[in-house]
């Protein structure tokens, strides 16, 4: 997916984050087919049959049998492992979740093996917790398609993870995750009282994200103001990591500012069409902040 480059207000949000609820009871794979599938019990008795006759896993049965597809069985082992992978009707809403739709795919291995690289730089024993600003030079680099899948890997290693938008120039990611976008983070940051602004992801107990919410006509000035800051050290004392997608640096100097809120920022740039210019500035803007600069990813995709 990418070429990962090493360094170069307290109550706000209260009873909003829901818990995750209790772990799903192991079951077997075939239980989950049969499940999935709408399976009778003469059909299981087939497959069960047939799976004898070959000496085969129940999962091969049943697709030789045409009673389960192989993604059937892709869906029952994350179930199984309790590994978070969108059902067929949510792949097709969501199609930009490549970690989620596809989650044994290329793509979702290199956003695996960033998340790797993440973990050892910024989540060391004894360092203070940040929050991850994902920043890029210009719109089309594929910002919050990044934030979005850096997200998803992140919860699927179990932890509580928040997605915030906090692009509020251009904000997508509600579009992307399929998510009511009536309340969000400029109702908090403009004082208003706003129940239910972060919501859980559906199929993916340990992923939340929180919206923009109605576009403000001040973002820059919202962001600037010391509750983002208050509210960042809040999220964090809640949720395990804490992502969070800016506006690119062509349209002001809000990413900056949000990185230098969050603690650290993970630059992203479309290989090929950056100029070596809008780096070096953007580059420099952060250094300028007390955010440290985990890495550069020059996306592919």
């Amino acid at each position: 997916m990418a070429t990962f480059q090493g360094d170069t207000a307290h109550g706000m949000v209260g009873a909003a984050a829901v818990d995750a609820g209790p772990a799903v009871a192991d079951r077997s794979i075939g239980s989950i087919i049969a499940e999935t599938r709408h399976l009778t019990a003469e059909q299981v008795e087939k497959i069960l049959r047939h799976q004898r006759e070959k000496g085969i896993r129940f999962g091969e049965a049943a697709i030789a049998l045409g009673f389960a597809s192989s993604d059937d069985v892709l869906f029952a082992l994350s179930q199984q492992f309790h590994y978070p992978y969108a059902a067929e009707d949510r792949r097709k809403a969501n199609p930009e979740l490549v970690a989620l739709n596809q989650p044994f795919g290329v793509q979702a291995e290199s956003f695996r093996a960033i998340r790797s690289q993440i973990m050892m730089r910024l989540f060391n024993e004894g360092q203070d917790r940040r929050a991850i600003a994902v920043v890029s030079p210009d719109s089309g680099d594929g910002k919050t398609f990044f934030a979005a899948n850096l997200a998803v890997v992140l919860a699927q290693l179990g932890g509580r993870t928040l997605l915030v938008d906090a692009d509020m120039r251009s904000p997508r990611q509600h579009a992307v995750f399929g998510i009511d976008n009536n309340a969000g983070l400029s109702g908090i940051l403009s004082g208003r009282a706003e129940s239910k602004v972060i919501q859980q992801v559906p199929g993916v107990p340990s992923l939340f994200v929180l919206p923009v919410g109605i576009t403000p006509p001040n973002p820059l000035e919202l962001i600037e103001r010391p509750a983002f800051g208050l509210l960042v050290r809040e999220l964090l004392s809640k949720f395990d990591h804490v992502v969070v997608d800016t506006p690119a640096a062509v349209c002001g100097s809000d990413g900056a500012v949000i990185a230098a809120r969050c603690g650290a920022a993970l630059l992203v740039v479309r290989q090929n069409k950056a100029s070596v210019s809008s780096l070096q500035d953007l580059v420099a803007n952060l250094s300028e902040t007390p955010a440290k600069l985990v890495g550069v990813v020059y996306n592919e995709f």
